[in-house]
């Protein structure tokens, strides 16, 4: 039983998150895709600042408190609007495959960006991480100019976003909890959204379908405001390396949602790509997995 109470956090943010990407689809067929994800984070701004304002010190006071807020808005929550551009041609399930990348991607940054040091084998599993991608996005001669592998390439942008705003929230002198700044990170970024939103000309409608109603519902209360907190919690209990292994089960979710709800096809190369990304993933954090299970 106590087993059963371990996995069930990992089980419920799993399935939160896994079909917040069908949910993406379902609501991309009628509304414009940034003021979507405008929408998303509107909801998910508006519930965590009333959580926040119930403690002390939810308003960003320092410098290194701003950086944050504005880093994790304009990065964490603002590239995440490439996603939504990019889902209009991927699958769901590809699209939540290739966020497998994510923390490959962060410590590539932390290389770059901090001068971290990656040993040989950690350097091996960056490379098997690309080597994944690029078994899933397959840019051939043939396929280059379809707007499938141009969504593909979206939604990549947007895992190089989210995990630089990763590395520069993390760098940030911040002293604000975790629940105010994302809430400030979703409220700049919701803003950002639909500034860029309005400057592309897409429209708020009055009459969207209940479908797409709901979908904006869904992601905004459960797969964002309930699963911020809840995963959270489960970092401060299980610490991030083992949190992080939800990321890997977050594309099967995903997958078996959108081949049931949405008739999506996914291909065995695609899979395949998914099981090198996180080959790549055991390789970079072998130390940390090594000391986690024993």
């Amino acid at each position: 039983m106590s087993r059963l109470r371990a996995l069930a956090p990992f089980a419920l943010l799993s399935l939160l998150w896994g079909l917040s990407f069908p949910a993406i689809s379902i609501g991309l067929e009628n509304i414009p895709p940034l003021l979507f994800a405008s929408f998303r984070y509107d909801i998910a701004a508006v519930l965590l600042l009333a959580v926040a304002v119930t403690g002390a010190g939810w308003k960003p006071e320092s410098r290194g408190d701003y950086e944050a807020v504005v880093g994790g808005g304009l990065f964490l929550i603002g590239a995440n609007g490439f996603l939504f551009i990019g889902q209009q041609t991927v699958p769901a399930g590809v699209a939540a495959i290739l966020q497998g990348l994510v923390p490959i991607a962060t410590a590539l940054w932390a290389l770059l960006l901090l001068g971290e040091r990656v040993s040989a084998v950690g350097f091996l599993g960056i490379l098997l991480g690309f080597v994944g991608v690029g078994l899933v996005v397959r840019p051939t001669p043939e396929n280059l100019v379809s707007g499938d592998i141009v969504g593909r390439l979206l939604v990549l942008l947007q895992v190089a976003g989210v995990s630089l705003g990763g590395v520069v929230v993390q760098q940030a002198d911040s002293s604000l909890d975790a629940t105010p700044r994302a809430a400030w990170s979703m409220l700049v970024g919701a803003v950002l959204l639909h500034l860029v939103s309005l400057g592309l000309g897409e429209q708020v409608a009055l009459d969207y379908p209940l479908a797409a109603v709901g979908a904006v519902i869904y992601l905004g209360v459960f797969a964002t405001a309930i699963a911020f907190i809840l995963f959270f919690r489960v970092l401060d209990r299980y610490g991030a390396v083992e949190t992080s292994l939800v990321g890997y089960v977050v594309p099967i979710v995903a997958t078996i949602a959108s081949v049931f709800l949405l008739n999506e096809p996914i291909t065995l190369v695609t899979l395949l790509g998914f099981v090198v990304v996180f080959v790549g993933f055991l390789l970079l954090k072998r130390s940390a997995l090594r000391t986690m299970f024993t």
